[in-house]
C-alpha cells in the first residue's frame, strides 16, 4: 500500500470515526487518480469514483451542458487501453468504407467504473458537442458496443471523430444493415466525453 493512499483514507477514516484496521481496508480500495489528461468521465450510478462532485467553476462544458454529479470515475488514454480491445472493421458513414477500429467494450467501461448493472441501466451517453443518447445496458452487451479509442491503428484526435467514439459494427446485425448507411449510427456519438448510468 502506498503511503500517499494510506495517509488519504486515513484522513477520511478519522472523520468518519473508523477503526485503525478499517482504515487500513480503505487505503486499500482508494481509487486511483488518473496520470493524464481526462478524456471520459462516467458518473451517475457508479461505485465510489476516483474524483469529487462537478466544479462549476472549472467543469465549464459539463455545466453549460446540465451535468451534475456527485462523484465519478474518470479515465486518461491509459486506463482505457489498459482494458482489454476489441476490434470491430463496420463501413463508416462518412466515406462509406470499412475501417478498423478498436478499444475497450462499453460495458467494460462502466463496470470498471464500479457500476452494479441490471435489467432497467440505462447509459446516457454525451459528445462534445452536446449530442446525446440513452442506450439500455442490453443494447449495449447485445451490440457490443465499444468506445473506440483507435481508428485504423492510430489514435483518434480530437476535432475529427475522437478521441474516443462509442459505437459498433453495425454491418454485423441485419436489423441495422438493412437501414441506409447514414441512419445506421444514430446511437453512436463520437467526441464522447460523459456517460452517466442511470435506471431507465
Amino acid at each position: 500500500m502506498k503511503k500517499r493512499d494510506f495517509l488519504r483514507a486515513a484522513m477520511a477514516g478519522a472523520a468518519a470515526g473508523l477503526s485503525a484496521t478499517a482504515l487500513v481496508a480503505r487505503a486499500q480500495n482508494v481509487p486511483k487518480a488518473a496520470a493524464g489528461p481526462i478524456l471520459l468521465t462516467v458518473g451517475g450510478r457508479i461505485g465510489s469514483g476516483n474524483r469529487g462532485p462537478t466544479d462549476h467553476a472549472l467543469d465549464q462544458m459539463m455545466v453549460k451542458q446540465q451535468i451534475s454529479f456527485s462523484r465519478a470515475q474518470v479515465f486518461d488514454f491509459a486506463a482505457l487501453t489498459a482494458l482489454p480491445a476489441v476490434a470491430i472493421n463496420p463501413t463508416l458513414e462518412y466515406d462509406g468504407k470499412p475501417h478498423s477500429l478498436h478499444g475497450p467494450l462499453l460495458i467494460d467501461v462502466i463496470k470498471a467504473s464500479g457500476a452494479k448493472l441490471d435489467e432497467r441501466t440505462a447509459l446516457f451517453v454525451r459528445a462534445v458537442d452536446g449530442y446525446a443518447v440513452s442506450i439500455a445496458a442490453a443494447e449495449a452487451i447485445k451490440r457490443r458496443f465499444i468506445v473506440a479509442t483507435h481508428l485504423d491503428e492510430r489514435p483518434m484526435t480530437l476535432g475529427g471523430l475522437g478521441p474516443l467514439w462509442t459505437l459498433y459494427d453495425a454491418d454485423k446485425f441485419p436489423d441495422i444493415a438493412s437501414k441506409p448507411l447514414p441512419e445506421r449510427f444514430d446511437l453512436c456519438p463520437w467526441a464522447t466525453y460523459y456517460i452517466e448510468v442511470k435506471d431507465s
